[in-house]
């Protein structure tokens, strides 16, 4: 049993082997007891004086013999221990590395199925699930190291074959290398896609603000009299205000498009996009400066109206006051009537 050649041809036949061996040494440990209580009782024979039923050096070379034979039992269960527990560590290492290759198959084919999304909110979800993932290629990068150090002190020892195990090292390093490039490469799709979303809903929503802004500008609401057209006026001033802190913003357009992959920046819809934005804010600046100016001359027509109805009262008083004149009888009340 101890002689076996037998190291398993797997981890699970090992433990099982292994399990045997322990018997076996408990068994031995049993065993060694009771060899030494004998060998005491047969030296005691060695030692009588007078009548002794056996020569005593045949005693002694018996025992010895017994002993010898028990330290050799020993040595070779020490040695078919540390037989049996290389082996389960060239297997456990070849199990921990056929885990490795299942892991990184499973991730592989989650790579390839995996899309860069449709729109913002998806890509942010995807980009999430991938920084999950990234957590995982770390927590698994560590094992692996650990285990490919396994596999280094396994042929230092120069026990089993290098060949079968080198060569399974070099085949799972070479597929997480592999593994690495595309989760890198689908890292930067995944960004390319999202500065592209990122780009189109910043697009979309100047948009929006833009055409909120037009109809502002383009309104025919100029006021019914001074007050309410210097209270719009003041409005406008804010909203043109409003529109040049855009003006960098659009012109910057252009150079974050350039900015975006060639798969995005070269579409025709993202294109015309930027020119969209582009003259809409012209025909917002342009609009703007229009209504500025139609109020400013509303205004001053109301100025105008009001300066004019100031003269009609006035004019009016004083039409009123002659008329009701008279003549007074006392020289004193007319000169005073003459000098009014």
């Amino acid at each position: 049993l101890l002689v076996s050649k037998d190291l398993g041809k797997h981890l699970l036949e090992v433990e099982d082997l292994l399990q045997k061996h322990g018997l076996l040494e408990a068994d031995i440990s049993a065993q060694t007891e009771r060899v030494q209580a004998l060998n005491a009782a047969a030296l005691k024979f060695s030692e009588l004086e007078g009548y002794q039923p056996c020569d005593p050096q045949i005693i002694c070379n018996r025992v010895n013999h017994v002993q010898t034979c028990l330290e050799e039992l020993g040595e070779l269960a020490a040695k078919r221990r540390k037989e049996l527990e290389e082996s389960r560590q060239l297997w456990a290492f070849f199990q921990e590395m056929e885990e490795a290759e299942g892991w990184i198959r499973e991730k592989e084919k989650i790579l390839a199925s995996k899309t860069c999304g449709r729109d913002l909110s998806s890509v942010l979800t995807l980009t999430n699930k991938h920084k999950s993932m990234l957590g995982e290629l770390g927590n698994r990068r560590a094992l692996l190291h650990q285990t490919m150090k396994k596999g280094e002190q396994i042929l230092a020892k120069k026990r089993f074959n290098p060949g079968g195990i080198q060569e399974k090292m070099r085949e799972v390093r070479l597929r997480w290398k592999k593994l690495e490039e595309v989760t890198g490469l689908h890292q930067q799709r995944l960004q390319e896609a999202l500065n592209f979303f990122q780009f189109s809903s910043e697009t979309d929503d100047l948009v929006a603000w833009l055409q909120d802004i037009y109809r502002i500008v383009s309104s025919d609401d100029f006021g019914h009299d001074d007050y309410s057209t210097q209270s719009l006026l003041r409005k406008h001033r804010a909203v043109v205000e409003e529109v040049e802190k855009h003006r960098a913003t659009v012109l910057a357009l252009r150079k974050q498009l350039a900015l975006l992959s060639p798969e995005h920046r070269q579409g025709v819809d993202v294109q015309i996009r930027v020119v969209e934005v582009e003259q809409l804010y012209g025909e917002v600046v342009e609009v703007a400066v229009l209504r500025q100016q139609w109020l400013q001359d509303a205004l001053a027509v109301y100025r105008m109206f009001s300066e004019v109805h100031a003269c009609e009262v006035w004019v009016d008083e004083k039409e009123q006051w002659l008329e009701k004149m008279e003549v007074p009888e006392e020289l004193d009340e007319v000169e005073v009537v003459q000098h009014r």
